[in-house]
């Protein structure tokens, strides 16, 4: 099967390889270029880098179309699936998030990691833990053959939730975690990368369908956006490893030590909503899309987050990236344990 007709593009299959490409640029541009990640690092308004901010915005605009929130009105009509993405999403995964990235920083990795950077990368844990996915679960759910319309109702009441949920959830955990956290920084980087973008991708939605109709937004318009998405990411992801040239030359190690938690959290996140899809008695096109969206990360918000409070060149940032390099490896083989494990649902 092409990856075109397994619903996930050759870039997007093979998004680990030109992340790792991306890694190797942006040091290399870091190590003997200093000066372009110098007069980058200078262009922000309120600690908010105005370069990677465009580069958000491509990545999260294409995104935010996709959400249908007409379907949200429908919510009621089969609500259990729901209740499951609310509760492990919100309830759960940020705690789980910070728990399981806490024993391995402070108490595993103790020996390895000075305390300074074992905070910095337990925040950058906590950032990736509570912004659940909201786009690529589209495609996890067309993988494992989800149900499309519910799947959307569950991004798009995400995503509603995630405007009032987020910020406080953060500078809990942060606050925990010994982090002083800028309130106006923060909520003005939700409102810059949520609430704008979102207000945009949904009227630009109502707009197209509205002229053309939604055949041609969904078949026509909306891939035509495809690529802006991916070279978003991967100039993302060059230019802040542009700026994290000598930390990850110092300490390579560091990526896989932040890959660890992160990985495991993963793993624990799918299967608690996917077995407790189970118990609920959920039919499995229900359950494996609320399995991806809760192991999944919506790790463009993330990022822009954590620029925006601890700038690009904080290890922080570098944990949240991290984010980035395991995911796609170790959500298609959740997709394959959710194709694998159908029958428990039939």
């Amino acid at each position: 099967m092409s990856d075109k007709k397994s619903g996930i593009s050759f870039f997007e299959k093979y998004l680990t390889i030109w992340v790792l490409l991306c890694m190797g640029a942006g040091i290399m541009i870091g190590q003997f270029l200093p000066q372009i990640p110098e007069f980058l690092s200078k262009l922000e308004i309120s600690n908010i880098s105005i370069p990677i901010a465009v580069l958000i915005w491509l990545m999260i605009f294409p995104m935010m179309m996709k959400v249908d929130f007409e379907s949200v009105k429908d919510v009621g009509k089969n609500p259990k699936g729901l209740f499951l993405t609310w509760v492990v999403n919100w309830l759960i995964k940020p705690f789980t998030m910070f728990g399981i990235a806490w024993v391995f920083f402070y108490v595993i990795f103790k020996n390895i990691l000075p305390e300074d950077l074992a905070r910095d990368y337990l925040s950058g844990a906590v950032l990736l833990g509570a912004a659940p996915c909201t786009a690529m679960v589209f495609v996890w759910s067309h993988l494992t053959k989800g149900n499309p319309a519910y799947t959307v109702v569950q991004v798009a009441t995400n995503d509603l939730i995630i405007l009032v949920a987020f910020t406080p959830i953060v500078a809990l955990l942060l606050g925990v975690a010994g982090v002083s956290i800028p309130w106006g920084t923060l909520i003005l980087s939700v409102v810059f990368f949520v609430v704008i973008p979102l207000a945009a991708g949904v009227s630009t939605r109502h707009l197209v369908c509205k002229k053309k109709g939604l055949e041609y937004f969904e078949k026509s318009f909306i891939p035509k956006f495809n690529d802006v998405t991916i070279v978003g990411l991967l100039l993302t992801l060059t230019l802040i490893f542009s700026f994290q040239g000598d930390v990850i030359v110092k300490n390579p190690l560091h990526i896989l030590l932040i890959s660890v938690p992160l990985i495991l959290q993963t793993f624990l996140i799918f299967f608690i909503a996917y077995l407790g899809a189970k118990l609920l008695k959920l039919p499995h096109n229900v359950a494996a899309p609320a399995g991806m969206i809760g192991a999944s990360n919506f790790f463009e918000l993330s990022v822009a987050v954590a620029v925006a409070l601890f700038g690009a060149q904080s290890p922080v940032a570098l944990a949240t990236i991290v984010g980035v390099l395991v995911e796609v490896p170790v959500m298609l083989v959740l997709v394959k344990i959710a194709n694998k494990s159908r029958g428990w649902f039939e």
